[in-house]
């Protein structure tokens, strides 16, 4: 780590995001020494080299072979890679492959088998689920039996993020009809429905180099036309699947409040510092859906809205009031199951009255686990690097019983859901971070718990994977 003299710091704060950029700069100000920062605009002149310099931008504008070759000096807001985390069909295997080393781990009880595959076109599922045992196991069962009891399962791209692609199924024919939705045009096709909206999807942007990216679209250039209501999604694009059981029934909040009966997720920010520290930053959001929730069957299997809770999929109006601190929501849930939960605090202590703070240490203890698997099971897809820090937006789900199931982890969450009225909680955020992922590698100490944002980072992993 660099001394603890007085150097300048060199600040290229450029985010992008009219949320977020204005809460980092404030942070950066009030929590770091004044007199020593210098802000670098776009048009400024680079930092001088080895000079004390904090990027903090978007993962494709970050200076990486600046931030590989001072690793003493220049701090940046992302970590080269790390698909282990925020793909999909990464993050499953690396539960998978843990678990079968650590059999008593957290993540067994927390993460969903899947099934992953690989498919271009709807014509080809059949050579891609050759292997997806559980997933034909499943079928048979449902064969005969009422749409109330059949197991369902989620789809889910590997590479997409903000809910898109995320589909419900129960039969091999309900995935065909999905594959086959988003199955792209044939050439005559296309020359019969030139005028159909299209969108091209952009796939894990946050987690290729500048040299991986592919060629833009020119602006004479059109993406391919999918087939169908499909908005936009083209299965060659994506081709990375996983499918896993859909958790039912998921906890519903009771009446009178507001959005009982409304499927939730717990957002959770998490930071990740140097290799590696782990931080879960206390102030958890919980994000409802648009509609109420019922049980899958193939009449609603395709709302979303009732089963999705990603609230960059709802309309503004849909979105108001659809996000809640996860402290305030109800400290009594009468619909709770009276079973055990693993880190809870002595016995006797009713269930209904203590379920946030046994989700809340859930919650700690797989975040903890997960982040370990990547780094230990998958070091050349996560690869924490002693100079980086970055802050992941880790979704769990709570089940009607209690139970706490991981969902996946995002790169780059979009701060801008939260809303304008709970944006002290992306502040509180913002300061931690710079308290106890920017300030100790410039030598200005440690943030301690006591001090606004610090006190809010819960450490929850603290080991030495041998980087300098």
């Amino acid at each position: 780590m660099p001394d603890g003299n007085r150097d300048q710091i060199y600040l290229s704060i450029d985010y992008g995001d009219t949320y977020l950029q204005p809460l980092l700069l404030a942070a950066s100000i009030a929590r770091l020494p004044p007199d020593l920062l210098v802000f670098l605009s776009p048009s400024s002149p680079p930092a001088p080299p080895h000079s004390k310099f904090l990027q903090w931008r978007q993962y494709e504008d970050l200076d990486f072979e600046r931030l590989l070759s001072e690793p003493r000096t220049c701090l940046a807001n992302s970590y080269v890679i790390r698909k282990a985390l925020i793909r999909k069909h990464f993050l499953a295997d690396v539960a998978a492959h843990w678990v079968a080393k650590w059999p008593g781990s957290v993540l067994g009880r927390c993460v969903k088998g899947g099934v992953e595959f690989e498919v271009d076109y709807a014509e080809f599922l059949d050579e891609a689920l050759v292997e997806g045992w559980e997933l034909k196991e499943s079928w048979a069962r449902n064969e005969g039996v009422d749409e109330g009891h059949r197991e369902w399962w989620v789809l889910k791209p590997g590479m997409s993020e903000r809910g898109e692609g995320v589909r419900l199924f129960s039969s091999e024919e309900e995935l065909r009809a999905i594959f086959e939705e988003w199955d792209p045009l044939s050439d005559d096709d296309d020359d019969e429905d030139g005028d159909e909206e299209t969108a091209a999807h952009t796939g894990d942007e946050h987690d290729v180099s500048v040299s991986q990216h592919p060629p833009a679209l020119s602006q004479n250039e059109s993406p391919p036309k999918s087939n169908g209501k499909s908005n936009g999604i083209i299965t060659s694009q994506l081709r990375h699947f996983v499918a896993q059981p859909y958790i039912h029934p998921p906890l519903l909040l009771p009446a009178p409040h507001p959005l009982s009966a409304r499927k939730f997720h717990l957002r959770t920010y998490v930071l990740a510092t140097g290799a590696l520290r782990v931080y879960v930053y206390k102030r958890i959001l919980a994000l409802f859906a648009a509609e109420t929730y019922q049980a899958p069957t193939a009449g609603n299997s395709g709302e979303l809205g009732r089963h999705l809770t990603n609230t960059c999929l709802q309309a503004t109006g849909e979105r108001e009031g659809s996000v809640r601190e996860f402290w305030g929501l109800p400290s009594a849930i009468p619909s709770l199951s009276p079973k055990p939960q693993t880190g809870s605090s002595g016995e006797g202590e009713g269930e209904q009255t203590g379920w946030r703070e046994r989700v809340f240490v859930e919650i700690c203890a797989i975040t903890s686990a997960v982040f370990e698997a990547a780094a230990r099971v998958s070091s050349t897809h996560f690869q924490p690097l002693p100079n980086s820090f970055e802050v992941f937006g880790v979704d769990f789900l709570v089940d009607a019983g209690g139970g706490v199931w991981l969902l996946e982890v995002n790169a780059f969450p979009d701060f801008g859901q939260t809303g304008e009225e709970l944006r002290g909680v992306v502040r509180g955020l913002v300061e931690g971070v710079v308290e106890v992922g920017v300030k100790p590698f410039f030598g200005l100490g440690e943030g301690e718990e006591g001090e606004v944002g610090a006190g809010e980072m819960i450490k929850v992993l603290d080991i030495d994977l041998g980087r300098r």
